[in-house]
């Protein structure tokens, strides 16, 4: 995938940045009160202004259930978008570092997804679309409250601007609860591999804003970076605190780990994402050299559920023993 390429001084720690607009076209209701027939003219409409980005259109109802998670698992659309049964579609950049959802909680879902620590990036890259969608598109928006959405926590800016960070030491540590609950008096949240509702697996978090009102699309964005920069101060400390204290038993625990993805024959989600967080960890220690941040990456994504069976070929109820044994084959095979 083209965001986990990590480049910049902040990319042992720094995974991601994601810049979401929330937006509504005037006149028609908000989806969950939408006909079909008027998601089809919502569609119609979205596509139309967005036709200059040169977007991939994909009809999300001729997707199967798989092949909806597997763009789950890639980021590009939410769990609510994979599960919907109305009609709905996506628009996706050619390369994927942008991805439209028509038809999700809004309306439209404007992303944008950068490598590394670069929400100004990723915020101008949304904006360009989000002014597509204006000049073709009237937008519910009120003076008094800002963008209208479905659900009132996303009035204002309608803007939710997100880091994905790996933190195996703050992780290992048991600090990330007492740093969720000094952020979230910020206006900060923190979650899992796929926010709201998901597990940080993999030792793997999304830190976003959680106030959208009130606050200046420029100082969300400054505010989220400066608690970016120093989570990544924090995380370094603790990784060097590590190495320090027993260099070899952490040595030995990356190298293990490398080890068992190179040779396992079954691999569970659960522990091939341990490895895999140890092994990152291991690479941005300099203790593993001879795969990287944007391989590991792509093993991540080969190796989660949907996108394993996916490119194997298999059925959704393959079950669980043979759903192992194709991701250690693919595992191992990708960290050759």
């Amino acid at each position: 995938m083209a965001w986990f390429n990590q480049t910049g001084a902040e990319s042992d720690v720094v995974i991601s940045s994601r810049i979401r607009f929330a937006r509504n076209i005037a006149g028609i209701p908000f989806p969950g009160r939408m006909t079909d027939a008027q998601r089809s003219e919502v569609i119609e409409k979205v596509t139309k202004a967005l036709s200059p980005a040169n977007l991939e259109t994909i009809d999300m109802v001729a997707k199967s259930p798989l092949e909806a998670q597997s763009l789950v698992e890639e980021h590009f659309i939410s769990p609510a978008f994979a599960r919907e049964k109305a009609p709905h579609t996506l628009l996706l950049s050619a390369d994927r570092t942008a991805a439209v959802m028509i038809g999700e909680e809004d309306h439209v879902r404007i992303q944008t997804i950068l490598p590394g620590l670069s929400l100004g990036e990723a915020y101008k890259a949304a904006c360009t679309l989000d002014d597509l969608l204006d000049g073709g598109a009237e937008i519910a928006y009120s003076e008094d409250v800002g963008y209208l959405t479905q659900c009132p926590t996303n009035l204002g800016t309608a803007m939710r601007a997100s880091v994905m960070l790996h933190l195996p030491a703050m992780t290992l540590a048991g600090q990330i609860g007492s740093v969720a609950r000094s952020l979230s008096k910020l206006g900060i949240t923190v979650r899992g591999l796929y926010g709201e509702g998901s597990e940080a697996a993999g030792a793997l978090y999304q830190v976003s804003n959680s106030i959208t009102m009130g606050l200046t699309e420029q100082e969300i964005l400054d505010k989220l970076e400066k608690v970016a920069r120093q989570l990544v101060e924090s995380e370094r400390k603790l990784r060097d605190t590590l190495k320090s204290d027993s260099f070899a038993r952490l040595c030995d625990r990356v190298m293990r780990a490398f080890g068992v993805m190179k040779n396992a024959y079954m691999l569970s989600s659960e522990e091939f994402l341990k490895l895999w967080s140890d092994v990152r960890l291991g690479v941005s220690l300099g203790m593993i050299t001879d795969i990287d941040y944007a391989k590991l990456g792509g093993i991540l994504i080969a190796a989660l559920p949907a996108t394993l069976l996916l490119t194997a070929g298999s059925p959704e109820d393959t079950p669980a023993a043979e759903r192992d044994v194709l991701r250690a084959k693919a595992v191992r095979e990708a960290a050759a």
